[in-house]
Parts: structure tokens; sequence; C-alpha cells
């Protein structure tokens, strides 16, 4: 059976993956994220792009010490009309994104890329739309009460499969695209791959 690495030390996508029967081993690529938004936000990327960059630089980083195995990289991110905003570092900036998203719709962006030799080979990005309900400022601290640190700070500021659906009135989007891997499309790539 076909056995990928993934380039990532999120312990919420190597979940998915092993949910799906995707045999895997955890590389972590260790890429300044926040360097290479902060670059590609200088030249004006949109939120996809910056997702779509970052997931192919991961798996092109770990792809060159593996050579002939498939590399997986992937990484999520919210777009608010035009805006990215990233996971927060602790819980005043994730109580400031939680008001920033309050009572409107936002895009959750979710890239995936698989590289073999140091090369993309194949690449998707699939986007959510969720509304957030308007809630009063006592109830977004009591919501973050709620979270743990790990939950937090692995799903962004929402946790969609716990805690974090109940921040909604609508989610139009596939729950593991939320959660940070498209996993449906990177089965159809495998079991294609020759």
């Amino acid at each position: 059976m076909l056995k990928i690495i993934l380039a990532s030390k999120s312990r919420v996508r190597k979940k998915i993956l092993d949910e799906h029967n995707i045999l895997n081993e955890v590389k972590p690529s260790n890429v300044d994220e926040d360097t290479v938004k902060i670059n590609l936000l200088k030249k004006k990327a949109s939120p996809e792009i910056i997702s779509k960059n970052l997931a192919e630089l991961k798996a092109n980083k770990v792809s060159h010490k593996h050579s002939d195995i498939l590399v997986l990289g992937a990484d999520s991110v919210i777009d608010l009309e035009g805006e990215l905003i990233s996971k927060p570092n602790d819980r005043d900036e994730a109580l400031k994104i939680l008001k920033k998203l309050n009572g409107k719709k936002h895009h959750l962006i979710s890239s995936a890329c698989i590289s073999k030799n140091g090369s993309m080979i194949w690449n998707h990005t699939e986007k959510a739309l969720l509304t957030m309900k308007k809630m009063r400022d006592d109830e977004l601290i009591n919501y973050l009460a709620r979270i743990s640190d790990d939950a937090l700070y692995a799903y962004n500021v929402y946790q969609i499969e716990g805690e974090g659906k109940n921040l909604f009135s609508s989610i139009d989007g596939n729950e593991n695209t939320i959660m940070g891997l498209p996993v449906e499309k990177i089965k159809r790539y495998l079991s294609n791959y020759k």
C-alpha cells in the first residue's frame, strides 16, 4: 500500500489521514510561516495564493530530503473580505479574531500539495463559506474559556467538529476542509497515482 509523508506537525491533519486509511509518517517542515506570509502580503498575494504557496513550500522542503516518496504539505487560512487572518498566538489575539469575525461571513481556505523529489506534482485548494452568529463579548469569552489551548492553536479559533460549530449560523463546505485538509481530493489523487 502507498505510504506518504505528512509535512506537518498538525495532529488534526494526521488524524484525518488515519481516519481515511491513508498510510502516513509525520515529518514536520518547520517552515517559518509568518515570514512567508509577510513577504507574500507585501506582494499583494491573495489569501488563496498564500495558502497554496505555504502548502507547496512545506511539501517541497520535506520532499528534498526524501527522494521517491510522496510528501503532503497543507495549509489553511481565513479570508475575511480579502484580509488574511492567521492562527492566534495567544488568547487575547484569539478574542480579537473572534470579534473581527463576529456576525460576518468569511472563507476558510485549505490547500494541499503533493511533492516528489523536491517538486510539486499535484495541488488542490478548497474553500468553505462560514457565517458567524452575532454574539456578545461575554459569549465569545465564555466560548474561549471552554476551549483547551491545544484545540485553540491547532484549529485556528474554532474547532468545527466540537464547540466551534455553535459559533455559526451557516456552514457551507466540507468539514475536513474546514479542519485543514481536503482529504477527498487527496484520496482521489492517491488512488490514481502510478
